[in-house]
Parts: structure tokens; sequence; C-alpha cells
């Protein structure tokens, strides 16, 4: 009577239960999602070919920032939520120019907070007071799929070298 009873429960349980079915949301997301790391792959392989090319000795944090301070300062190092005051040069891999502090003048904002890239941000917490740095940021870091709708363009990497020149 028992085995009845368990290998009914357990025969209308198996009936009840219905084949997994992949979610809309998960059919678009898995090609993107590859799409995605090869896309981020060959970033980071342009990325590491350029390095070598230049010599520079960088090292590349978790998120993807490539870095190199080139010139120690002897300042304090930055925290999120000080106000950064930077000389800077952005360029692309290519060479082009972009931005520099020489035409619009230093940059101040607040570091973790203000709308500037998120790897500047990074850059900025792996500084002191009178460093000098190069860092590489890959499109993710910097202005992602669409660009800035001016001087860089969708999906570039870009270069800032910067000097921290005061934190408050």
């Amino acid at each position: 009577m028992i085995r009845f009873l368990l290998a009914s429960i357990l025969f209308f349980h198996a009936c009840g239960e219905k084949p997994k079915q992949q979610q809309p949301s998960q059919v678009v997301q898995d090609p993107m999602l590859r799409a995605n790391r090869q896309l981020v792959k060959e970033e980071s392989q342009l990325i590491d070919s350029y390095i070598k090319r230049k010599g520079w000795e960088m090292e590349k944090t978790g998120t993807g920032l490539r870095y190199m301070i080139y010139e120690k300062g002897n300042g304090v190092k930055a925290q999120s939520g000080q106000y950064a005051m930077i000389d800077f040069t952005v360029t692309l891999l290519d060479g082009t120019a972009c931005y520099s502090s020489e035409t619009t003048g230093p940059q101040e904002f607040r570091i973790g907070q203000d709308n500037v890239e998120s790897g500047l941000h990074e850059a900025l917490l792996l500084m002191r007071v009178g460093d000098k740095g190069k860092f590489i940021l890959p499109p993710h870091l910097a202005h992602g799929l669409i660009g800035d709708m001016n001087k860089i363009p969708a999906r570039s990497t870009i270069i800032y070298d910067v000097h921290l020149r005061s934190l408050r």
C-alpha cells in the first residue's frame, strides 16, 4: 500500500512538471553576451598590441583599465568624494588628439560622483597629488557604444595623460 501511494505521488508530481523553456530574454541575451565577450576580447588584444608597440610598462585592473604612473608626486592619495583638479590630454589609439587642458584649462570634478568617464574616476583613485600617469580606457570605461557625440567616435578606446594637481 505504501509503495502504491509513493508511486502515485511520484507519477502525479512528474506529470505536473512542465519542461523548462528558455525565457524570451535569454534567447536574446545569450548571443548578445557572446558577442560582447568577443568584442571585449578583441579590444583587449588591440590595446595590448598598442602598449607593446609603445614599449610601455602598464598594469591592468580587473575592469580592463591599463595604467602607468610615470612621474611620482609626494602628495596625498586620492579618495572617492574629493574634488580633483587635473591637467590632461585625451587621444585615440590612432593618435588623434581629442581634448586637452591646454585649450580648456584644468578640469575639476568630484571623484566617484561627477559626470566624467568611469575609467577616469578609477584612474584617479590610483594616484597621489603630483603624480602623472597614462591611462588607457576601453570603450566600456570611456564613452561606450555611442562616443561623446563630439570628438570621440562610438566604441573608442581613449588614452588619458593626467597630472593630478590638487585635491580638496
